[in-house]
């Protein structure tokens, strides 16, 4: 009788670890937005000069960064680089940041930047874009690799909203919240 309440627990403690980390994701399905305007085209969004206002806010909700980005894009052949200088005023991070980003087809995307562990990939639909990534994240004095799961949405030509979803486990640590708008 102990063995078997015993092989019952542990099936049980599996079980409620199992539904605890599967229920801590967030799982978006990109093709629901496939026919949602405007369709968001980064190439034309980010040729220019950008201005961005974001915040992240940790697992309690609470705010732990506040900052604005000031991104400079080009886009040269097939290749968009995105010049990204960030300030804070909650809060540290980084300063700047170079992004590398070319299509793969009609809908795929690939990017690459200096503090970026691997190769970024992005997903078109419609009027969103999500983009995957690896990164060292520094935190005080030590650093933790973490995934980034970027969800891009277009509102109008000249503004968006990112939201990012910073993951460790697979279970979210942080999110990112994050308004960019084109300049005139």
């Amino acid at each position: 009788m102990k063995i078997r309440s015993l092989i019952m627990f542990k099936v049980l403690a599996v079980f409620l670890f199992t539904a605890l980390i599967t229920g801590c994701g967030v799982n978006i399905d990109a093709n629901r937005y496939q026919n949602i305007a405007p369709q968001f085209d980064p190439f034309m969004f980010f040729d220019g000069k950008v201005k961005a206002w974001g915040l992240v806010q940790n697992r309690s909700g609470e705010m732990v960064q506040r900052f604005t980005v000031k991104i400079d894009g080009t886009v040269k052949g097939d290749t968009l680089t995105l010049d990204e200088v960030f300030h804070y005023e909650v809060g540290q991070g980084v300063t700047h940041r170079v992004w590398k980003i070319s299509a793969k087809g009609k809908s795929q995307l690939q990017g690459s930047a200096q503090d970026i562990l691997g190769i970024a990939t992005g997903q078109l639909a419609g009027n969103a874009m999500r983009w995957q990534y690896e990164m060292d994240l520094p935190v005080d004095d030590t650093s933790y690799t973490v995934q980034f799961d970027d969800w891009i949405w277009a509102f109008e030509d000249n503004t968006i909203i990112n939201r990012s979803y910073i993951k460790k486990f697979g279970i979210v640590m942080a999110e990112v919240t994050i308004f960019m708008q084109k300049a005139p």
